[in-house]
């Protein structure tokens, strides 16, 4: 076994401890694929508790010895850019001849919805202002040397504040730090918000105003990969129900 707690919160270390099975007594799923997120009350707070997979054949070993577990990976990123995620409280790890199963627990952020939930409204003001307010998120986190490489629709995390709108990122195993982020990197970090042209022009405008730069070389870059991101992902999605189709068909 192998944990971390957050220093600041080292009154809930027998609750991580005990992460396993408290994890399988809870009902409370809110989201179950590949991974499983359960909300769970520990002590008179709400968390939300993350159970990755169990890693197949050699990746047990690799994440045992030679690479971080993605539980960890969450919790240390989290750490570091805590401003920008919901508090963490730390992780845990459990082996049986290699990792067997992990567990990232942070503070469960009541948001009122994603940016998935506007993707396809209308342009109207609301949109327009909450999509102004995610172009000064991003360009917060870009400014922190901060690249989200999972920068998708269902992990940006959006709830009404009395002055704005408050935004936190999740899903974070996956981040790169730089020292400086240029142009064209910023505008690619958009890619995978599956955004609208339109909503995209909105976003960029906002973000080069700021930034100081020029609004047309980086919608250029923004709308190019967005694209390519969304061809890309059709491409595989047409190309796996092909293939089911000729399953099903040669049987």
């Amino acid at each position: 076994m192998r944990y971390e707690i957050n220093p600041n919160l080292e009154e809930y270390r027998d609750y991580i401890l005990d992460i396993d099975e408290i994890f399988r007594r809870s009902s409370n799923i809110i989201y179950n694929k590949r991974n499983i997120i359960k909300n769970i009350a520990i002590d008179g707070s709400l968390w939300s508790v993350k159970s990755f997979a169990k890693p197949k054949h050699i990746n047990r070993v690799i994440y045992r010895f030679f690479r971080k577990s993605k539980a960890r990976r969450s919790y240390e990123y989290s750490i570091k850019i805590s401003k920008f995620v919901p508090e963490p409280l730390g992780y845990i790890e459990f082996y049986n001849r290699g990792l067997s199963s992990s567990y990232f627990i942070s503070k469960s952020f009541e948001y009122d919805f994603t940016i998935r939930d506007i993707l396809f409204s209308d342009l109207d003001g609301e949109k327009i202002e909450i999509l102004k307010e995610f172009a000064k998120f991003t360009f917060e986190l870009h400014q922190e040397g901060i690249e989200h490489l999972d920068y998708s629709p269902g992990n940006i995390l959006i709830k009404r504040g009395e002055s704005g709108y408050i935004f936190k990122i999740v899903d974070i195993n996956r981040m790169r730090f730089h020292n400086s982020l240029d142009l064209q990197q910023r505008a690619i970090n958009f890619a995978r918000v599956w955004l609208r042209d339109e909503d995209m022009e909105v976003i960029i405008l906002e973000y080069a105003k700021i930034a100081l730069y020029s609004y047309e070389e980086m919608l250029k870059f923004a709308l190019y990969h967005s694209r390519e991101h969304k061809y890309k992902a059709n491409f595989k999605k047409r190309l796996k129900e092909r293939i089911k189709d000729v399953k099903i068909n040669s049987k």
